[in-house]
């Protein structure tokens, strides 16, 4: 499974690194990025509720 943050969509909310900060964090940018873009099998439901939870529809887990 891989996330991804499209970065010109993302408005640097927050809300994914709160959620999973093991995968999300913000860029220097104030944007966030999947600094870990292979997401392990015990973090699936962490990641997905980041993606279903960004007010942009910014990020997507498959």
């Amino acid at each position: 499974m891989k996330a991804k943050v499209d970065k010109d969509t993302c408005i640097g909310c927050g809300l994914c690194p709160d959620i999973c900060p093991e995968i999300f964090q913000m860029d220097d940018d104030g944007k966030a990025i999947a600094y870990k873009p292979d997401v392990p099998e015990n973090l699936a439901d962490s990641a997905q509720d980041a993606e279903s939870q960004c007010p942009v529809n910014a990020i997507t887990v498959q």
